[in-house]
């Protein structure tokens, strides 16, 4: 007796729905994009108790005339693939001919459908993959089709689903997936009844955004484009300052299709290095456009899978044209009070600046008003080379004198005051009719970081008079072991002294003696850590490091000089944020200091 069956043809359909019907999202996805492969300018999405019971998709598009509607729910039934060499370049969002089959294994469907011209639509009725009742009808040009008992005949299909509200979620997901990378497609999303969103289809992303996302993550958003050898790059990134703890407001999409790539996600954040604190993540909405004959879209039934024939062409595209849509970004951040915290702080308190809440926002692109502060002297000749330098100990590099003082002369056209500085932590500065708060020691770490990071190869160190004897674990000692090469580029020396001690004979040239200790304590942490880092992802922990101990402490007064060098990066827009991400300065304006003290109404 044979071991062996050969599968009914129902059965290999409903295990071949498990690879493209995960859950009715799914569902949502699939018919979706066939609306959209079918030209239709406006689409609506209904769903109700989560997907399950009941999902309906209807567009305007080309329609199906009676023959296809016959034949559309076979599996590989497709019309917009025609032979093998249709897969070196597909175009459409679908192509496999699988989904409309996969759905009707598990389901039962209606489909409502005319074709544009034709006198007539027709209707069909489908369950569990068989043609039930096939009837002229008539109906609007398009299509209509509804799925209600999303797996009534795999009951261990439907066990595993979640919650209606769980379910409901993934299917507005899928929805908004679908509708924001067809800013030219009108979608609107109808859950139990109400409407979740709608776009207008007027052809613009940041219509979509704003629609799909929200006003507030729209506003937040920095317009980015670039083109690279045939790969184009458009759509919005978050500005570093209104990060996310993750990664769900990323959107990537591929000539239309959205997809998940690894790639893709990798080339965002490494343009985020260095701005973000660590746990934290971008928003993003891109849209990669390029020949379809460069990027395979055929790894999985679900087609969110993507290859590009030139990974390191994407990358490098999509990094760069981030990187350089976040060194656009205007800064200082703007400072906003609310009129609850207004209220919360409507009696006098000294200690006002210290607790209130704020809450910060980018900074708007309306010119900014007449200064009526005066003028700041240009910096002199003498002091252009080290207007950049350690505020410890100025040193003059003439590699850089020319860059320098090109920056000292953009710093001379601004028009600010430095008035001194508040809690031994905030610089002060009055710029046109705006207060400025400049966190002293995050700016200033910033600059440094920065300076090392340009020096590239070796950087600067000075040896102890007394070395610095630590006493690291074993763990620690191994790392230290491990990345000898990395820490002498870094500007120490660090030897074993005894049978357990190390011995710390020289620092980087900006670090204080006193802060050596717990600056290699630091870096251990961090090499432990980020044992999976890169070369230069490593160096750049450690730079943080170097940098933060490096510079100006909060809580110590420092010379009116020292807060000016500082205050000239950050007003020139040298300095935006921290290593770490967070921003360096906020201001209020005269306006809501007026408000908030009650002078205007």
């Amino acid at each position: 007796m044979t071991k062996i069956n050969i599968l009914s043809p129902l059965l290999a359909d409903m295990i071949a729905a498990g690879e493209v019907v995960e859950r009715p999202a799914s569902v949502i996805k699939e018919l979706a994009e066939n609306s959209f492969d079918a030209g239709a300018k406006k689409v609506s999405i209904e769903f109700r108790n989560g997907g399950a019971t009941y999902i309906r998709i209807t567009d305007d598009g080309c329609g199906m005339s009676p023959e296809d509607a016959g034949i559309a729910f076979m599996r590989h039934a497709t019309s917009k693939l025609h032979d093998e060499k249709g897969l070196e370049a597909i175009g459409t969002m679908g192509f496999r001919g699988e989904a409309l089959a996969a759905i009707s294994a598990v389901s039962r469907i209606e489909l409502i459908t005319r074709e544009k011209g034709a006198a007539e639509g027709v209707k069909v009725t489908v369950q569990a993959g068989d043609i039930i009742d096939m009837t002229p009808c008539g109906c609007p040009e398009g299509t209509s089709i509804t799925v209600r008992d999303l797996f009534f005949n795999t009951p261990a299909r439907l066990k595993f689903l979640k919650s209606d509200r769980s379910e409901a979620t993934a299917c507005t997901a899928a929805a908004l997936r679908c509708a924001l990378g067809r800013p030219e497609v009108s979608v609107k999303c109808i859950k139990d009844g109400e409407e979740v969103f709608f776009t207008p289809g007027d052809g613009r992303a940041d219509s979509a955004v704003y629609s799909l996302l929200g006003r507030d993550i729209a506003n937040s958003m920095l317009p980015c484009n670039g083109e690279l050898d045939g790969v184009e790059v458009n759509g919005f990134v978050s500005s570093p300052a209104l990060s996310r703890g993750n990664r769900s407001m990323q959107y990537f999409y591929c000539n239309g299709r959205f997809i998940k790539s690894a790639l893709l996600q990798s080339a965002v954040e490494q343009a985020y290095k260095n701005t973000l604190l660590t746990g934290r993540y971008p928003a993003c909405a891109l849209f990669i456009a390029l020949k379809t004959s460069a990027v395979d879209v055929n790894v999985h039934p679900a087609k969110t899978e993507v290859r590009f024939s030139d990974e390191k062409k994407v990358f490098d595209v999509v990094y760069q044209t981030v990187k350089a849509s976040l060194d656009g970004e205007a800064q200082p951040l703007e400072l906003k009070i609310s009129e609850s915290t207004q209220r919360a702080v409507s009696s006098p308190r000294p200690d006002f600046f210290r607790s209130m809440p704020a809450q910060s926002y980018r900074e708007s692109l309306k010119p900014a008003p007449p200064p009526v502060s005066p003028r700041r002297e240009p910096v002199s000749p003498s002091l252009r080379p080290i207007v950049n330098a350690p505020l410890t100990k100025p040193r003059f590099s003439p590699g850089n004198v020319e860059k320098t003082v090109e920056s000292v002369e953009k710093i001379a056209d601004l028009k600010y005051r430095v008035i001194g500085e508040c809690l031994n932590t905030y610089i002060l500065v009055e710029t046109g009719d705006e207060l400025l708060l400049i966190d002293k020691h995050a700016a200033h770490e910033r600059m440094i970081f920065d300076r090392l990071k340009a020096q590239g190869g070796q950087i600067m160190s000075q040896t102890v008079l007394t070395p610095v004897i630590i006493k690291p674990t074993a763990e620690d000692a191994e790392l230290l072991e491990q990345n000898t090469a990395l820490l002498n580029d870094l500007g120490f020396e660090i030897e074993p002294y005894g049978a357990a001690d190390y011995a710390i004979r020289a620092l980087p040239d900006d670090m204080e003696v006193s802060e050596a200790k717990a600056a290699v304590e630091e870096i251990c942490d961090k090499l432990r850590r980020g044992d999976k880092l890169s070369a230069d992802s490593a160096r750049d922990e450690v730079l943080h490091t170097v940098a933060c101990k490096a510079a100006i402490k909060a809580g110590r007064r420092h010379d009116i000089r020292e807060l000016e060098r500082i205050a000239d990066a950050v007003c020139a827009g040298e300095v935006k944020y921290c290593p770490h991400g967070r921003p360096v300065s906020v201001r209020l304006s005269k306006g809501e200091l007026d408000k908030f003290f009650s002078r205007i109404v």
